[in-house]
């Protein structure tokens, strides 16, 4: 059962990471802010510790996050030696770790923490609350019970796990649990303007390049509640850019007034299409997700479908519209 409230984390995962000698953190494929913010607040807690602390993520983390102290030495590779302890971060299903799982799985001891309502508890020791705006929150909790002191990296990188799952503090699941550790991460020298810069409103020419070819493409279906846009490896290539440029290009659709439902649908470098989804309230797009095999929250979630484009395009929309029918 997924553990909801503001104690999350067992005395039975504190004291097995203090027994454990090495440790292993594994982030989610396509990582994102909540994902490396976590791993690495935690890593470096944890070096403090005296452990040996080995991060490890499938894909490449994106560029706008190796400003976190440890972030670049994050390994992508099979190059992992054996844990003691195997914890995945922010990792709403087995699967989300890919290359990774088989060392995850090979660890004494496996746990995790996450708040997808959909995790199904995959771990040895879970500390799962669906009710979290970000992982981060388990994280700095779990910190605070290892007895570590929270320094301006750790700080960082709490920071940036909480304000990017919020969407700097914007979306509904934000909580005053989430404003009262921000509170307390205030107190060391973050500066949060700069962060801000990097994590909300830089881009680099390749993806400002990529979301006026996703914009092109933009359509609107279903009396025009729902707005789909698409990605082709011809458009990244053009541009020059990476998967992880198109991150936040979903929200221009889901931002536009009238809109319930919105997608991005891109094709991968293995010819799958790879679709983020956004809705606003009464809509659920992770039950739509959950139909292909995806996940996530009722209000941003993710799945990738073996067809092309237009294939996919119209089986996710099917479902949208089933879905929306029903609400």
């Amino acid at each position: 059962m997924i553990q909801k409230g503001v104690e999350r984390i067992s005395n039975e995962m504190v004291q097995a990471l203090l027994k454990a000698n090495h440790i292993l953190f594994v982030c989610h494929v396509s990582p994102d802010g909540d994902t490396v913010g976590s791993a690495m607040a935690l890593q470096l807690a944890l070096q403090k510790l005296n452990k040996k602390v080995i991060c490890a993520c499938a894909d490449k983390i994106p560029d706008m996050l190796l400003f976190l102290k440890g972030a670049e030495q994050i390994i992508a590779t099979d190059d992992i030696p054996p844990a003691d302890l195997a914890m995945a971060v922010d990792i709403s299903d087995e699967k989300r770790m890919g290359s990774i799982m088989k060392h995850f799985e090979k660890a004494m001891v496996t746990c995790q923490i996450d708040h997808h309502c959909t995790n199904p508890l995959f771990a040895d020791i879970n500390a799962v609350d669906g009710e979290a705006c970000a992982t981060g929150l388990l994280a700095y909790e779990l910190i605070n019970k290892l007895n570590v002191q929270i320094d301006m990296e750790i700080a960082r990188c709490l920071y940036t796990a909480i304000a990017t799952d919020t969407g700097n503090f914007s979306f509904s699941s934000t909580s005053a649990e989430a404003f009262s550790i921000m509170a307390d991460l205030m107190a060391y020298p973050i500066h949060i303007n700069a962060m801000n810069r990097i994590l909300f409103r830089q881009r680099s020419r390749a993806q400002t390049m990529l979301l006026a070819r996703a914009l092109k493409s933009l359509a609107f279906y279903q009396d025009d509640c729902v707005a789909g846009m698409t990605l082709s490896r011809s458009d990244f290539e053009k541009c020059g850019a990476l998967p992880e440029h198109s991150d936040a290009v979903v929200n221009f659709g889901i931002d536009t007034i009238g809109i319930q439902v919105a997608f991005l649908a891109r094709e991968t470098e293995d010819g799958d299409i790879k679709f983020s989804l956004r809705a606003l309230p009464p809509a659920d797009v992770s039950r739509i997700a959950k139909t292909f095999g995806g996940g996530g929250h009722a209000l941003a979630a993710g799945c990738t479908l073996e067809a092309p484009m237009d294939e996919a395009v119209a089986r996710v929309m099917a479902e949208i519209q089933a879905h929306l029918a029903e609400i």
